[in-house]
């Protein structure tokens, strides 16, 4: 198999068609496996990772392109190569929240620009339903559901999900969508000429409104997410809701926050359980 690049574009083209995954996630899979040609034999494979390992800062970044060729080595029918190519070991970082002082000062600060209603209802509903920056830039008018309380997302791989929204985001959705008046485009946020907002926009948004109401730290669509799933676990709500509102297809990866949560637990217990106080010096 001498033409690895064309079997790389079917592959890609099966994921689309077959599968159903994102364009984000597509582009993904394109960057990782660019750069492979061949042959399908375990020493180019091996030179193909080393390559990466000594190009990509992270290994997170190596862990992926490792999984996306392992799915394209299977797809070509080539398993025993497949099987042998192994991923990084990686820490799992757990997600930095933001405090909820720091989110209503995201969400609420005003600001003069064209733009502040609608970008202070976009940081408002990422944190009321968890969505994805993708998410949030693909919403529909059709999507939501004020009346009876919820937004209907499509995540990745076009899955729905109905999410549950709060008072405070519908307030904010429906003044700014008051304000904007008629538009030829369905979308729920719209950009300066009336089309639909890029995930990067997104992206723009929340890091200016951060800058902008002082939040400090890594601040990004991401991290109000984070925030959402960590503080709905912290206030006692169960594991298997939480999971369902992001949209996870496996209830390990929504565990993370759990271990978020037991951090708080030994925080409080060292504070507040009398053996673990210091003694006064006789």
């Amino acid at each position: 198999m001498s033409d690895i690049p064309s079997k790389i574009d079917e592959f890609l083209l099966h994921l689309r068609v077959e599968r159903g995954l994102s364009e984000n996630t597509l582009l993904a899979y394109a960057r990782d496996l660019r750069g492979f040609a061949g042959p399908l034999t375990l020493r180019a494979v091996q030179d193909h990772l080393e390559r990466l390992r000594l190009t990509r800062k992270r290994a997170s970044g190596v862990a992926r392109a490792a999984a996306a060729l392992r799915v394209f080595l299977r797809f070509v029918e080539r398993d025993d190569l497949a099987r042998l190519v192994m991923s990084p070991k990686q820490p799992r970082l757990l997600p930095h929240p933001l405090s909820r002082g720091q989110l209503e000062r995201l969400a609420e600060t005003e600001a003069k620009a064209r733009f502040d209603l609608r970008d202070r209802a976009l940081v408002e509903l990422l944190y009321a339903c968890g969505l994805r920056a993708s998410e949030a830039a693909a919403l529909r008018l059709s999507d939501l559901h004020f009346e009876l309380g919820y937004v209907r997302v499509f995540g990745k791989g076009s899955k729905e999900r109905v999410v549950p929204i709060g008072r405070r985001a519908i307030e904010l959705t429906l003044a700014y969508l008051e304000k904007r008046g008629d538009v030829a485009c369905d979308q729920v946020f719209v950009s300066a000429k009336g089309g639909k907002l890029s995930r990067e926009t997104v992206w723009r948004v929340v890091k200016a409104r951060a800058r902008r109401a002082d939040v400090e730290g890594r601040v990004f669509p991401h991290a109000v997410r984070h925030s959402f799933a960590t503080h709905l676990v912290e206030g006692g709500a169960d594991l298997r809701y939480v999971q369902e509102m992001l949209g996870h297809s496996k209830i390990s990866t929504t565990q993370v926050y759990t271990r978020v949560d037991r951090a708080r637990l030994l925080k409080i217990h060292a504070a507040f359980h009398p053996r673990n106080r210091r003694r006064p010096s006789p």
